[in-house]
Order: C-alpha cells, then structure tokens, then sequence
C-alpha cells in the first residue's frame, strides 16, 4: 500500500486503527514538528499507524486563486520531510468543490471513521475544519465522544515569547531575517526540487544557472540572494541565486534559479536543495542584457565573500565586473 493518498472516500486505509494529525504544515515548523511527534508518540503507544492529513491545494489557495499565500514548502518536501520523520501514511487530500463541501460532521464521518478508523486525533490551536470552517476543537472533541475516539489540541509552541507559525516565518523571510527563520523552523530555510531546462540565457551570459520552478504556487522569496545548493556530493556548492520573474527578459512564472560557483556540470533532472543565506537585493529590471550582466557579476562577488568562496582567477569578465558600478544606475528603472 503507498503510503501517499489523495482522496477522502475509498477503502479503509488502517483497518485495525490509527492516530491521526491534521494541519496544512507548510513550512513544517517547530509547532507542526510538536503535533507530528505527539502524534508519533501516541501511534507507537498504541501500536497503531500515525497518519498526517494535509490538504493540497492548501485552502487558501483554493479560495483566493487570485492572491495565493506564499508557499514556505512544495508537496514533495513536505512529504519527504514527514516521512522522514517517521510518519507512516500521508492524506494531501485533494482540496476541491467535493472537499470544501463536507460539513465538520461528513469529514469526520468519511476520513476520520470511514477511511482511516482513527483511535486518536490530534491538531494544533485555533484549528478549523468543515464547509465554512464549521467545525472546531469543540466539535471534533463532541465527535469523538459519539463515536469512539480521542481528539484533543497540542499546546501551542512559543519562541521569544511568541507563538511560532507560518505567518511569522513568512515575514521574516520577506525582510531577509534568515536567523529567524531558522530558528522558527529548527532548520536553515531552503527550497527543493528537480532541476529542470530554462532558457539558457544564463549560460550565454556566462551565468549558467540550476532552474526550479513552484508548479504554479507562490513563493515566499523574491530577489537576489547568496545561497548554498545541496545534492551535488558529500558538501554543499557555494552559489548566487535569483529567485523571481525575471523583468529584464519579460518571465512571468516564478523561477528560481542558482548559478553554481566553479562548477561544471550538467544538473537536469537532478534534485537539489537551495539553502538561503543572506539577500543581496531585490529583483530590479535594467536597461539591457550588458547592464544586466554587469550587476550579475556584482551580485557573484557579494555572494562569495558573504559564503567565504575564493574568487576565480582574473578573466574576460573583469572589465565588466569594474565597470558595473558606473552602469548600474543608469542601467535601473
């Protein structure tokens, strides 16, 4: 049986009982990480699956298609994240016109009874489930009583005297305070998935970059930023990242794209991990593709003496690098 599902009817998935926690856990934060790990615990105590339900789209993408939340986390991370710590099944369920219209009482006939014969289910503070969000702890707790299982809510985990959540790392993340949200997330911020073919123009630049894309979601970054990839061996490769539209040649979907220093290779279709370090600026659009690669050249060299990367020896680009400040203003609109 996989051990990933999206839909809420079919058959019974843990026949003979399951602890169940539910969330969206984009970010997979310090609190998510507390429900998880109460959840595992109570699973491993009664020896029984522990099932994370999660919901993909997230709810309020469904809702506001037109002004998404930025997405801390893609799927395939979350998953791997979860499995990673032990989770033995996870529900994306589907978030559709079918999903929002189950009341709190449906759902928790369907999934929670039908499809998962839950003995335990676990969520976080201010929780709210069921078609217009009918459905609270109180419900879920009357639920269970009629019904025969154990709901309840974890406390909710503070850092410097604040409750951690997703909401907060966004906003640091926006102001560029990676320590933050390191801390409001137990892990340095970084964003996954597989390399895939952009248009090149960063190779003929002299730039060649990795390019991963967000499948149409949100990102909670935009700009220029000293990065760390991992994947590429036993240690991560120092790199300058740009993650945005790209105004200058007229991008429209989000890209993320990391110019690997001293490095040769060819990345597509390899899985990768860009870790964030510091922001360098914020996406601008210049005048031309020369004034552009002028402050790419600026950019590189901020980022590996934030990342303590030794400079290549001198090339044909220096003229271009000693020139860019000059360019630069002019080059900006």
């Amino acid at each position: 049986m996989s051990r990933l599902f999206r839909d809420v009817e079919g058959g019974s998935r843990c026949p003979h009982g399951s602890v169940v926690c539910i969330g969206a856990f984009d970010g997979l934060h310090l609190g998510h990480q507390a429900l998880v790990r109460h959840a595992l615990d109570r699973a491993r105590a009664l020896d029984v699956p522990c099932v994370v339900l999660s919901f993909e789209p997230l709810p309020r993408e469904f809702f506001a298609p037109s002004d998404p939340p930025p997405r801390l986390m893609l799927p395939r991370t979350k998953a791997g994240h979860l499995f990673a710590m032990g989770v033995d099944q996870l529900g994306l369920l589907r978030f559709d016109k079918r999903l929002c219209s189950l009341t709190a009482e449906e759902f928790v006939t369907t999934v929670l009874l039908q499809r998962l014969s839950a003995r335990e289910v676990w969520v976080g503070p201010e929780f709210r489930f069921g078609k217009a969000r009918g459905g609270d702890i109180g419900v879920l707790r009357a639920m269970g009583q009629a019904h025969g299982f154990v709901a309840d809510e974890i406390d909710p985990v503070q850092l410097d005297g604040e409750r951690v959540s997703a909401t907060r790392i966004r906003e640091a993340l926006r102001s560029g305070d990676f320590a933050t949200a390191q801390r409001l997330l137990g892990r340095p911020y970084a964003i996954g998935g597989h390399v895939v073919q952009g248009r090149q123009l960063g190779r003929t630049l002299g730039f060649p970059t990795a390019n991963l894309r967000f499948g149409g979601r949100t990102p909670a970054l935009s700009g220029i930023y000293a990065t760390w990839v991992h994947g590429l061996g036993d240690r991560p490769r120092a790199s300058v990242s740009s993650l945005g539209t790209r105004p200058t040649v007229d991008g429209v979907e989000p890209l993320l794209e990391a110019h690997l220093f001293d490095f040769d290779g060819d990345l597509y279709g390899r899985r990768i991990e860009v870790e964030f370090v510091a922001k360098l600026r914020d996406e601008l659009k210049f005048s031309d593709l020369p004034a552009l690669t002028a402050q790419m050249h600026l950019d590189a060299a901020q980022a590996r003496a934030i990342l303590g990367a030794p400079h290549p020896l001198p090339s044909e680009h220096e003229p271009a690098r000693a020139s860019a400040e000059s360019t630069q203003k002019a080059a900006q609109r």
